[in-house]
């Protein structure tokens, strides 16, 4: 440190700050890698993005680290920690598409535990490097399942390497209740960063984020509304399943944590869909994510046109850009898979209950209930 600089007092900061018109500096510094997960930003996202006057609050996750699944992780393995059933160095396995294995990874570091994911060929590029480079195994699984495709076969994978590593442990992010309750911190964030929320907004997959943070929300304000924002294709609000391209939302097979009664209306997204919102959020607003980015934004923007003026409306986006560089923002794959279309719809569809037909773009639906085959 300069001579010039000794004795600086934070009065002096503050002073120098108010005098050149500049922000205030970030958070304190970090002792620890997971210290800097959490008290992520919220953006205002107005115009272009929205009508004039009109916006939603985006809780932007992707400040983490890797993404909204690093608290889910780092919970997870603490909790499992504390009550035993994580020895002290043990591998962890578990199942994932790629932003839990980030947090994993990361937990991994924390904690001193070596971690393996699996995953599949849809897997990208970028995030099989990411993951390796963080120092987890990163194995794929070659064939989709009869039932359940390539979620269940990742599944059957992990049980197969849990037989192999008596000492093993698997997060199970799927049915762990811990994962729901990793995401409190979450809305309690969103209550000291924004007062009061009327609507959240939230891609649900394993059902983790979107039940631990409407939970805690409802214990301040009980009136919360809670809108689900699902990929065609997906089990998770009864529709059939199906071959699907977008990664982070949706699920082929039932999990526990998903809280059904929770929502008041689900919405299913396409992938041309998420497109469109990802890349206009982008180049509008300088954040944006991938496809449950896209997707929700898709929702609270048809929100912020529907609801009352007043209503405060948050949305929360998983993650950031990065790791779909060769996906949702190459011109490439974009054509290749026909998702350069004409801009969405500006409503979606109705349908008045989830089996009535198969959902192919965007369609709404206020008849949520666990479809059959899901645990209750």
């Amino acid at each position: 440190m300069s001579t010039a600089l000794r004795g600086v007092t934070s009065h002096d900061v503050t002073s120098f700050l108010a005098a050149h018109d500049l922000p205030e500096p970030a958070g304190a510094p970090r002792r620890s890698p997971a210290g800097m997960v959490g008290n992520t930003p919220v953006l205002w996202v107005g115009e272009p993005f929205n009508p004039p006057g009109r916006g939603f609050w985006a809780k932007l996750e992707g400040a983490n680290p890797g993404g909204i699944k690093d608290r889910a992780a780092l919970h997870m393995v603490d909790a499992a920690r504390k009550r035993g059933a994580l020895p002290p160095g043990a591998p962890i396995i578990e199942s994932t598409s790629g932003t839990l294995g980030l947090g994993l990874a990361l937990a991994g570091i924390t904690y001193g535990h070596p971690v393996t994911v699996v995953s599949d060929p849809g897997m990208e590029p970028l995030m099989v490097h990411q993951l390796r480079a963080l120092g987890a195994h990163v194995d794929v699984v070659t064939e989709p399942a009869p039932r359940g495709g390539w979620q269940e076969a990742r599944r059957r994978r992990v049980s197969e390497l849990l037989a192999r590593t008596p000492a093993a442990w698997c997060p199970d992010q799927y049915n762990n209740p811990d994962n729901t309750a990793a995401y409190a911190s979450l809305a309690l964030e969103l209550v000291v960063q924004l007062g009061r929320v009327d609507v959240l907004v939230a891609a649900v997959g394993t059902g983790g984020h979107s039940a631990g943070v409407a939970r805690t929300l409802r214990a301040f304000n009980p009136q919360l509304r809670l809108v689900g924002v699902d990929s065609v294709h997906s089990t998770v609000f009864g529709q059939p399943d199906g071959p699907r391209l977008m990664r982070g939302l949706g699920s082929s097979i039932h999990p526990r944590n998903v809280d059904h009664a929770a929502f008041d209306e689900v919405h299913w997204v396409a992938p041309q869909e998420a497109v469109w919102a990802s890349r206009r959020l982008a180049r509008g607003h300088c954040a944006s994510g991938g496809w449950s980015v896209g997707a929700v934004a898709l929702v609270a923007n048809w929100l912020v046109r529907t609801e009352p003026e007043r209503t405060r409306i948050a949305a929360v986006f998983p993650d950031g850009v990065h790791r779909y560089w060769d996906t949702v923002y190459s011109d490439d794959y974009c054509r290749r898979h026909h998702l350069l279309r004409r801009s969405p719809a500006s409503e979606p569809d109705e349908i008045a209950d989830p089996a009535e037909c198969v959902v192919e773009r965007w369609t709404r639906c206020t008849t949520v209930t666990a479809p059959e085959g899901a645990a209750r």
